[in-house]
């Protein structure tokens, strides 16, 4: 069988808060403009389709 060799285990070496704020306030803001714009294409399906 295979020698298999110690297990590595990869962990992190601090907390990067900055990172985690910028990358929240990506998500929040993504989210916010993808709602709107279903809003949008609601808002004109309606007007257009019925």
């Amino acid at each position: 069988m295979a020698d298999h060799a110690t297990i590595e285990y990869a962990t992190a070496d601090g907390n990067d808060y900055a990172e985690h704020q910028r990358t929240y306030a990506l998500f929040t803001a993504l989210t916010k403009w993808v709602t709107i714009a279903i809003a949008v294409i609601l808002a004109l399906m309606w007007i257009f389709l019925l």
